[in-house]
């Protein structure tokens, strides 16, 4: 499986805020370069290009040393329901009044199940 990642467009940048370079990524969870771009390949994480260079992933997507519990299957289930990384991204990080929060701030708060749920909602 080869290495997609998309261009973000400035209003979903802006949505996610804090990013990390692939190489941040690789440092923070204590992960040789190779494995952290293979978190992008198997779809654990998400990467995008803003302006040029490496990948970058949310720093939202990052706990203290591993991927945030229940972010890798939420992002499997966004797939699944026809979303691409820069509409994934988009649903992830805006606000909605009934979580409260974003559904990026459930997840990190161990609401990864509402969320999970709530994204398998969208493909039927």
């Amino acid at each position: 499986m080869t290495l997609s990642v998309a261009q973000i467009d400035r209003e979903t940048d802006q949505l996610v805020g804090e990013w990390l370079t692939l190489s941040e990524v690789a440092r923070r969870l204590n992960l040789s370069a190779g494995r952290a771009k293979q978190l992008l390949k198997d779809r654990k994480l998400i990467g995008v290009r803003r302006g040029g260079g490496e990948p970058q992933v949310p720093a939202a997507f990052l706990g203290a040393d591993d991927v945030v519990k229940g972010l890798p299957g939420t992002l499997t289930v966004l797939l699944d329901a026809g979303y691409s990384d820069v509409e994934s991204l988009r649903w992830l990080f805006t606000p909605d009044e009934t979580l409260p929060g974003s559904p990026v701030d459930a997840i990190v708060a161990g609401r990864h199940t509402e969320v999970k749920r709530r994204a398998q909602a969208l493909g039927f």
